[in-house]
């Protein structure tokens, strides 16, 4: 069999349960079909927020080993500074030296400078890709979003389109690449990152997608978490035994809510982002049928982390220059109205809105927690692999744990490429991950631990055990087989476990560049005056 193409797809803030092979309500039957021809990982994490997911996933190592321990800041430590290091390789890298054509479309966010004419040796042609579209930042307009890039070049957003959408533009940029590699006539397979940034808030979409969920949502999130979490056990996504977690201890019942009109709709508009970028991935997956390329295409679907519970408060609009581009006028000149005014409906490119912790809620059935922090709702994926040609145990659930680490590895195991130990004259990290390919065929592919650590929140996996804590609080811990959803804490009970675990989770931070979030919170803060004094 010839080396197969690889497309990597990843969206943004969207939690485990949304999609509706994987229990809900939206309708994605794109994706819903690459999971009928494929198989679905019920247990596939991620790092809990954007940058460091990144970092991650195209380079096989955990985010601080390659720079990537926070955001896209310098916090002047080496793990911290907020870009891609000369320590790693990125997957396109390693792809392009055993002759792949690599190409990305999307949301970069791996590097600290964004400005057309400052430094560019960490944004994606110089770190592999031959050709990138997209937003080096980390969320935009979908109308008018800055840092829009096509390979070096800034695209001016005064100059596109007027029905220009961010999500479209990602998946007609992919499609192209695809349909133009093939007219290429190349023998070379390729590699292509297709990285949303949809349903990543504003919560901005287009009348017609929003107008198909209208009213879908009226039951509230209280109900709907019970209708998603009966569909989850029907599929075998999760344990019929393990108990649902409560509601959000902020937030009402639904009944007792106020603004449910505009409670509805923010749950609408998120949908329909996420309906859109689904549309857009039909397009690619045509284009891949067109080009007689699906069979042996490798593709792999996931989400940076889990659904994000960020509220916006309403905010006076800022004067000109407060902000990037399309967060305070749209290109017409209408005032974007930033902030989450319940007298103001979100999804038009004049507002500036998130869809907030009841929704998050809903969206991480039957998860604790969301986006930033490392229970199950912060990091837990849907993950899709599909690739007829391979995978021929059609529609099954696959339930062996892997994270980020391991897409790398899969992909240079799936290529015959080999993992550099010197690239571009510098000492590389050695790879972190496991390749995933033996749990394509149901084998195991025996990982030992699964750790992580963001903003102080840290956790260890290993085997039937997790250990937890949600920064600056103490260590818990859950047996992950019986209660995966987190709501029986055992550490009293078994001290011994703790401390094994939790010297496995000390000693990883020690060898990957982890510094404590006291430290950091210090760094960052002199950052921030920096930054504060460089404006003035």
């Amino acid at each position: 069999m010839t080396r197969p193409n690889i497309l990597l797809v990843m969206n943004d803030d969207m939690g485990f349960s949304d999609i509706g092979c994987y229990g809900g309500e939206i309708q994605t039957p794109n994706l819903d079909r690459l999971a009928a021809n494929g198989i679905r990982f019920t247990q596939f994490y991620n790092t809990a927020r954007c940058c460091p997911t990144r970092a991650s996933i195209l380079t096989g190592l955990h985010p601080h080993q390659a720079g990537v321990g926070w955001m896209t800041t310098d916090l002047d430590e080496d793990g911290y500074r907020g870009s891609l290091n000369d320590k790693c390789v990125t997957i396109a890298e390693a792809l392009g030296a055993a002759g792949y054509t690599t190409y990305m479309s999307g949301k970069w966010h791996v590097s600290r400078h964004v400005a057309p004419d400052g430094p560019q040796h960490a944004w994606p042609c110089q770190r592999g890709f031959d050709h990138y579209f997209g937003i080096l930042g980390g969320a935009a307009n979908y109308w008018q979003p800055n840092t829009l890039t096509r390979n070096n070049d800034a695209v001016d957003v005064e100059g596109l389109p007027a029905d220009f959408f961010l999500t479209d533009a990602i998946s007609d940029h992919a499609a192209d690449y695809i349909c133009n590699h093939a007219e290429s006539g190349t023998d070379a397979p390729f590699f292509l990152y297709t990285a949303y940034t949809a349903p990543h808030w504003p919560l901005h979409a287009h009348p017609e997608d929003i107008e198909r969920y209208r009213g879908r949502f009226a039951a509230g999130w209280d109900r709907l978490r019970e209708e998603r979490l009966q569909r989850m056990r029907a599929m075998g996504i999760v344990d019929a035994s393990w108990p649902i977690t409560d509601r959000d201890p902020t937030q009402p019942p639904w009944e007792e809510a106020a603004h449910r009109d505009w409670e509805q709709r923010r749950m609408e508009v998120y949908a329909a982002q996420i309906d859109r970028m689904d549309q857009g991935i039909g397009r690619i997956v045509a284009a891949l049928d067109e080009t007689n390329q699906i069979d042996n295409t490798l593709i792999l679907f996931l989400a940076d982390n889990g659904a994000c519970a960020e509220e916006f408060a309403r905010e006076v609009s800022p004067m000109p220059g407060t902000y990037p581009a399309g967060t305070t006028q749209t290109r017409d000149g209408r005032t974007v109205m930033r902030g989450n005014d319940p007298t103001v409906m979100p999804g038009s490119e004049d507002t500036y809105q998130s869809y907030g912790v009841p929704w998050a809620n809903l969206s991480n059935t039957p998860f604790r927690e969301y986006k930033h922090w490392v229970h199950e709702g912060g990091i837990a994926t849907p993950l899709i692999a599909h690739w007829p040609s391979v995978i021929d145990d059609a529609g099954a659930l696959r339930h062996g744990p892997g994270q980020l680490t391991d897409i790398m590895a899969t992909c240079l195991d799936v290529a015959g490429a080999d993992y550099p130990t010197r690239f571009n004259g510098n000492d590389i990290i050695p790879l972190e991950g496991t390749s995933l390919k033996p749990i394509f065929h149901g084998q195991p592919n025996h990982k030992e631990a699964l750790i992580w650590e963001h903003e102080g929140n840290k956790a260890v996996r290993r085997g039937r055990w997790k250990l937890v804590c949600k920064y600056p609080g103490d260590w818990e811990l859950y047996d992950i087989v019986a209660n995966r959803t987190e709501t029986v804490d055992l550490a009293a009970e078994h001290p011994a476990v703790v401390a094994e675990l939790g010297a496995i989770h000390d000693a990883w931070a020690e060898r990957c560049g982890v510094k404590s979030w006291e430290h950091m919170l210090e760094n960052l803060k002199s950052a921030r005056g920096v930054a504060a004094s460089a404006r003035q």
